[in-house]
């Protein structure tokens, strides 16, 4: 096979394992435009119109807690196609839906699809990349997640004028679904998974088909199968001492990418900006992110971003307390909107998800990252719920200084509490976890000494 060729099929293997994130933005996105005719066409009141925006959270909160650790036991790749068939089941039953509660139940089908996807696109990316693009390629999942939304805000526009669009605007998300399980076919099984499984050859294959040449693949393989040596792992091991670092950083993460305001201040940009507009920004923001993400140190870019979004909240802030009687402060306001969305695109979206997605031992690394995502979406559920009686309760201008308060607040953490990975393979971050624990006193159980000795 030519370089090209090479090249070209390993860019088609990283697309297809990225593609959930398409769906995964589209879904989330699409049902702000839909549900202003839902709403007349369903006549559901406004009890019921939080229960079909919302149901996606309830679901990915399910999706997640489930497929992630199905994965360490069926596989990534299946999963992946799993996961399709779910995406296309939701879409369609959601578009077909006659009244309140099949569509509150295609939303919430939908949903567990979202937050399996959430759980299993980073592990498997991770799996798949070379150490020294694994950032980059790790961002192709949130760089996906902001052309969904893009593809949502236009189908919104598209679709606006007709009766049954809304029909239309959910049932859309068949086709990339449906192109997701067929591009699942071709996709490889991670050959840390294979290792696991006693399929040595079909990984070195695997690992030769990424690699830029077969030593560095048979070096990889050989890191692979220490690690792999370890038996499968639970929630004992999870909340062990080895884990413990990558498991406070990934909860911590996730819940700060939430409460720092990201999709509360999105609320307001509407009022700013076109909804596509928005879209273009987003995916333009997280393509240079997905260019810088294996040249900056992750821990830097996290806290560059914490910053630029923090000052940015104390200037819209201030602001808004003068837009409705200067124009100035409200054009100052709308700039700081913008350098806020950059920010958080170029940073806290795609770093947490990569670094969630890389940090976790083998043996537990499905129930890791899907342990993450549950905690991720719960504080989105949190954080939606509390908004509007916190903004009631404070207003806009100081809620906002709140959000400020927590990205300094992040800063902090990740200079504290997240390890650096970028430039390491998954197996050396799992050697210096192993490292860190032994100088702590821990040991691996007599259980995973046998079948080390046993292999």
């Amino acid at each position: 096979m030519t370089n090209e060729k090479k090249s070209l099929s390993t860019s088609l293997i990283y697309f297809f394992g990225a593609l959930g994130g398409l769906l995964f933005g589209y879904d989330t996105g699409v049902i702000s435009g839909a549900i202003l005719f839902i709403e007349k066409q369903l006549n559901l009141g406004s009890w019921q119109q939080g229960w079909v925006v919302s149901a996606v959270l309830l679901g990915a909160i399910i999706g997640a807690a489930i497929i992630g650790p199905s994965s360490d036991k069926y596989g990534r790749r299946k999963l992946l196609m799993v996961s399709s068939l779910i995406f296309i089941v939701g879409a369609l039953g959601s578009a077909v839906a006659h009244n309140f509660e099949l569509l509150v139940a295609s939303r919430i089908v939908l949903g567990i699809a979202v937050g399996g996807a959430s759980a299993l696109i980073p592990t498997y990316l991770s799996e798949l990349a070379p150490a020294d693009k694994r950032g980059g390629i790790g961002t192709m999942f949130q760089l996906m997640i902001m052309t969904g939304i893009l593809l949502a805000y236009i189908s919104n526009y598209a679709l606006s004028g007709f009766d049954l669009g809304w029909r239309w605007m959910l049932g859309l998300a068949a086709v990339p679904s449906i192109l997701m399980f067929f591009g699942g076919i071709t996709l490889p099984e991670s050959p840390r998974y294979l290792v696991r499984k006693g399929q040595e050859d079909e990984a070195l294959a695997v690992l030769t088909k990424l690699q830029d040449n077969s030593e560095a693949a048979k070096d990889e393989l050989a890191d692979i199968k220490l690690q792999a040596s370890m038996a499968n792992g639970g929630f004992k091991e999870l909340f062990g001492l080895m884990a413990r670092p990558v498991l406070v950083m990934a909860m911590g993460l996730a819940i700060f990418q939430q409460i720092m305001g990201c999709n509360t201040v999105l609320y307001y940009a509407p009022t700013i900006f076109t909804d596509v507009g928005i879209g273009v920004f987003n995916v333009i923001v997280t393509w240079v992110a997905m260019k810088m993400m294996d040249k900056v140190d992750r821990k830097k870019m996290l806290i560059w971003g914490a910053w630029g979004m923090g000052i940015s909240l104390f200037i819209m802030s201030f602001s808004m307390h003068f837009s409705g009687q200067s124009q100035a402060a409200a054009y100052i306001c709308a700039i700081a909107l913008t350098i806020y969305i950059a920010f958080f695109s170029a940073t806290w979206g795609p770093v947490m998800w990569v670094m969630i997605g890389e940090s976790f031992p083998l043996n537990i690394r499905g129930l890791g990252n899907s342990f993450g995502a549950v905690v991720n979406w719960g504080a989105n559920a949190i954080v939606s719920l509390t908004f509007p009686p916190l903004l009631n309760y404070f207003g806009t201008g100081s809620l906002f200084i709140g959000y400020a308060v927590l990205c300094i607040a992040a800063i902090w953490f990740v200079k504290r509490f997240t390890i650096e990975t970028r430039n390491q393979t998954l197996e050396q971050i799992e050697a210096d976890l192993r490292s860190r624990a032994h100088a702590k006193g821990w040991r691996e159980d007599e259980a995973n000494i046998t079948e080390h000795i046993a292999r």
